[in-house]
């Protein structure tokens, strides 16, 4: 492998906000931050196209960093954008160097070789999924549920997405049938069951590697963008979620017999 994609004034690749609080949460962001690396440059893209969707999960750092707060959980950010590399894809995954963005052009994804696949896998996706691993890991026996935090845009290849919040899942359904029966108790919500797109196997990876993998529980939840680009809606929907997820694990470990 030729030199490495991180210089010396490049961030490290994820950021950890220990536990602060016993918790049986732990919240992971696997689009909160829109980072280049310097070598990268623009990549490209617009200086506008950074501010959009295609670049990071718009307002979702706020809502993390609320959450990890009030509740005292642990969080762990992606930092760089998922333009450089998807997190939420697998090592390999065709799309987690996008080509193309709703509509973007990615130039210097397109005129990428192997190599810097391989440089970004190992210098960005690889050391925060095993952050991931090494806090669950730490976790030992205390009763977990990973919480994956994300946000979506309110249009998509021109198509409206009415929900005001979704929650994913894929082959194991506890804690998301709970939340969202929770959920539709406020006749006021749209919320979407594994909208605004399906997790799959191959869709996910943070999920599917850490979660499901392992048998533990989780929430994937998605919030439109545009009800927390601002602060306020930041704290609102954090604040909706620190009274709902304590809830959600009541209930399963209620079910569970714990």
């Amino acid at each position: 492998m030729s030199a490495p994609l991180l210089g010396a004034h490049d961030p490290a690749p994820f950021l950890l906000f220990p536990e602060k609080t016993p918790s049986p949460f732990v919240f992971v962001s696997d689009h909160a931050g829109r980072a280049v690396p310097d070598a990268l440059g623009d990549m490209g893209v617009q200086s506008e196209d950074w501010e959009r969707h295609i670049a990071w999960d718009i307002g979702i750092v706020g809502v993390g960093r609320i959450l990890h707060e009030k509740l005292g959980s642990a969080l762990i950010e992606q930092v760089y954008s998922r333009l450089v590399i998807d997190c939420n894809r697998a090592p390999g995954h065709p799309t987690s160097m996008p080509l193309m963005s709703d509509g973007t052009p990615v130039p210097a994804n397109q005129a990428a070789q192997a190599t810097c696949r391989a440089r970004r896998e190992q210098e960005i996706l690889h050391p925060y999924h095993d952050a991931i691993a090494e806090v669950l890991v730490e976790r030992g026996p205390r009763p977990t549920a990973l919480i994956a935090l994300h946000s979506f845009t309110p249009q998509m290849n021109g198509q409206d997405r009415p929900w005001q919040i979704g929650i994913l899942h894929n082959q194991d359904s506890r804690m998301a049938a709970i939340a969202l029966d929770l959920l539709r108790e406020d006749t006021s919500l749209c919320v979407g069951d594994n909208e605004p797109y399906v997790l799959t196997d191959t869709s996910d990876y943070t999920v599917p590697r850490h979660a499901e993998a392992a048998g533990l529980p989780y929430l994937e939840i998605e919030i439109r963008q545009d009800l927390i680009v601002e602060k306020a809606g930041q704290r609102d929907w954090a604040e909706r979620l620190v009274v709902l997820l304590p809830k959600v694990w009541e209930r399963l470990t209620e079910g569970a017999g714990a």
